[in-house]
């Protein structure tokens, strides 16, 4: 790997192209370099996973929201259209479309894959463009299912690289200002296009996809699902616009007014991006884990050690009345993104919305520790939530931040990099039980780590009910074929709802 030391630049400063963060992305992007076979397996696992969370968040509100506009525009004459989940694969729409309404899809339960270091991501976001763009093109330009691998990784390398070294929610930036960039190299190193463009793009991406953390803030709302979708949707519109030839902001990380200098650390600001040199393969993607359970990831591990713990203290854990307080004792993103460091009261109001509580770690601790289990629809019903015991015991939970836990959240050596803590609960007659986790089961270190097998599980149990038996044995067939797929073959990338899955779902209309 390379160092790339970004810093601000007056204007009156000359920085050449080759020196700025947009063209070595780019450059990276253009880079032909074959990719490893523990990398392509991996894709393919993060293409099932995406199209399993995708498959059990169908019938949402926002996901038939977003599928309604995107059925709402033509195919634009440029290719053959992109497919859409749920839908019959005949019906397609115009790839910006197709990504924006697959996008919503995938990250309304907020349950594929992670990576976290300096700032958080969800890398497979890249995943709905940039197989859009590659099913709408697929004829015209005889597109693969190996260009989709390599696109993938590509987008997966640069937004994991970002994250590495830039924090943005340490501003109060989403974390979607890194996948615009990433998710229009990626459309890039797909279509083969030329450093010049891919810059372009990236630097267009970049402008449109900034914006506040308010969307993952006090009442969360439907947006959180919607924010890295429009990212996508604007990755691709910003290729479009560069293959046209027209031009970005430049220097858009560097300049003096640009991103670092008014949106992250400052005039004075610098950092070191970490990138693979020329010829080096794209390895990011095997940094990054998916989550088992649907929920927030740093809540991944303490579900698994709440899981553990009710097996352990039935009789003590079943009744509110014998606990006097619980402790999470974890890092700084926790506490104050899902914890009570956030102090947002909604953390503890059985009326939240979903998005809310899924953001909530008293919460998910309190359901998991009485349950055992976690369940993407049930463990968050308003049922659930509103039960007496479990918003007694839910009272009794905080978080505080605990030094070594933050530093073992930063670190980048996957070998202590760490997302859990320890937990102190304190009982009524005086005694305390102690535990403490650093990953969840399902990481890469884990208990239980998820390999082909486990994400097959995951796509037949979130699709089942859902698709057709015959459907779930047709979309893991041509998926685990990903890598030799044929132009024509692109086009099955999708998963087609059963009959009367969709029939009968209220349709909301707007300006399309």
């Amino acid at each position: 790997m390379q160092t790339h030391h970004l810093r601000t630049h007056r204007s009156d400063e000359h920085l050449p192209r080759e020196g700025q963060l947009a063209w070595q992305l780019a450059e990276l992007a253009a880079d032909p370099v074959e990719l490893d076979a523990d990398v392509v397996d991996m894709v393919v696992n993060r293409v099932i996973d995406n199209a399993a969370v995708a498959a059990a968040s169908l019938t949402r509100r926002p996901v038939i929201s977003a599928r309604s506009q995107a059925f709402a525009h033509p195919v634009s004459i440029g290719g053959e259209g992109a497919t859409v989940f749920g839908a019959d694969p005949a019906r397609r729409t115009s790839p910006e479309w197709a990504a924006w309404a697959n996008g919503v899809a995938v990250r309304e339960l907020d349950y594929h894959d992670t990576f976290l270091a300096a700032e958080y991501s969800h890398p497979g976001d890249n995943i709905p463009p940039i197989v859009a763009v590659a099913q709408h093109l697929a004829a015209a330009r005889g597109l693969t299912g190996r260009d989709v691998v390599r696109g993938i990784a590509t987008g997966y390398e640069i937004q994991i690289d970002l994250a590495k070294a830039i924090s943005l929610h340490k501003h109060k930036i989403d974390h979607v200002a890194h996948l615009g960039p990433s998710a229009a190299a990626g459309i890039g190193t797909l279509l083969g296009l030329d450093r010049e463009t891919i810059f372009q793009s990236i630097g267009q991406a970049l402008h449109t996809t900034t914006a506040t953390r308010q969307s993952r803030k006090g009442e969360i709302s439907s947006w959180k699902a919607h924010a890295p979708a429009f990212a996508g949707k604007m990755a691709v519109e910003a290729v479009d616009r560069a293959m046209r030839g027209e031009t970005s902001p430049v220097p858009i990380y560097e300049g003096e007014d640009g991103v670092i200098a008014w949106l992250l650390d400052g005039p004075d600001a610098a950092y070191e991006v970490p990138l693979p040199e020329r010829g080096e393969a794209k390895r990011a993607i095997l940094d990054s884990y998916t989550k088992e359970h649907s929920a927030e990831y740093q809540a991944q591990a303490w579900i698994d050690l709440a899981r553990r713990l009710h097996d352990a203290y039935p009789l003590i854990l079943d009744d509110p009345e014998r606990i006097e307080s619980i402790v999470l004792h974890t890092s700084h993103h926790t506490h104050y993104v899902i914890g009570s460091g956030a102090n947002d009261p909604q953390k503890y109001d059985p009326d939240a919305s979903r998005e809310t509580l899924d953001h909530s770690i008293p919460y998910i601790f309190a359901v998991a520790l009485q349950d055992g289990a976690w369940h993407h629809e049930r463990s968050y019903s308003p049922e659930r939530a509103h039960r007496p015991e479990t918003v007694a015991l839910w009272r009794k939970i905080t978080t505080v931040e605990d030094a070594e836990w933050t530093r073992r959240y930063h670190s980048l050596d996957i070998a202590e990099k760490a997302f859990g803590g320890r937990v102190v609960i304190t009982l009524a007659d005086g005694g305390e039980i102690v535990d403490e986790i650093a990953v969840a089961d399902a990481h890469p270190l884990g208990a239980r780590p998820f390999a082909r097998e486990q994400y097959v599980e995951k796509f037949r149990l979130l699709a089942d009910g859902v698709l057709e038996p015959a459907e779930i044995e047709r979309f893991l067939d041509l998926a685990q074929r990903l890598p030799e797929l044929s132009p024509d073959e692109l086009v099955g990338l999708t998963i087609t709802a059963g009959p009367g899955v969709l029939a009968g779902l209220a349709i909301p209309t707007g300006l399309f």
